[in-house]
């Protein structure tokens, strides 16, 4: 199985000038905008850190998962949550050769823990012998910073600022993911249930 992003976050949602009224109350740089690329770059780094430990995609973008055979003929979940749309689902043949899915086949079942792509027939469609299905999706909480619960928006800055205050800290007494940011993202772990339950 391989995910893939298609599209990155892009830079006009990236929130730098919060980040530097955040980061002012401690730091007070003056708003020159020399800086500007450091702080999205600790931004980024921050995003990709929450949405690691939460699997949860927070700025909505496109990605594709490919994988060689369905975890049930009726249910698949996806890796990432929350998945608004199924761009497009190909066939692979061991040629490489690739077809489009049958539509009727299948339906997104939203979910905000663990979404799934799951049958409206008796199956999903089948997966060539010794090919692979690549499932397309547009996945986040919206395209916009102001679409992110208040929670993992404030997690996000924490984070970052974290990152930009120890970041010539070389030792490795720092905690990479501080308490409070933690506290903040807990409730957004995907809970993985096994023995028969629900992953």
């Amino acid at each position: 199985m391989m995910l893939v992003e298609e599209t990155t976050v892009p830079q006009a949602a990236l929130p730098v000038a919060q980040f530097k009224d955040h980061l002012r109350l401690g730091s007070g740089f003056a708003d020159d905008g020399l800086q500007d690329t450091v702080l999205e770059g600790y931004l980024r780094a921050s995003l990709a850190a929450i949405e690691a430990r939460t699997g949860k995609i927070l700025i909505e973008r496109e990605f594709s998962w490919t994988l060689t055979a369905w975890r049930s003929e009726q249910r698949q979940p996806l890796p990432v949550a929350p998945v608004n749309a199924i761009t497009a689902l190909m066939l692979i043949d061991m040629g490489g050769d690739e077809t489009f899915a049958d539509g009727d086949a299948w339906m997104l079942e939203p979910d905000n823990q663990r979404p799934s792509l799951n049958a409206t027939t008796a199956s999903l469609p089948s997966v060539p012998v010794n090919g692979s299905v690549r499932i397309g999706m547009l996945a986040g909480f919206g395209p916009e910073w102001g679409d992110l619960p208040a929670d993992l928006a404030q997690a996000v800055m924490m984070l970052a600022a974290h990152f930009y205050e120890y970041r010539h800290d070389t030792t490795q007494g720092t905690p990479p993911m501080p308490f409070g940011v933690s506290s903040l993202i807990e409730r957004y772990r995907t809970v993985r249930l096994f023995m028969g339950g629900r992953v």
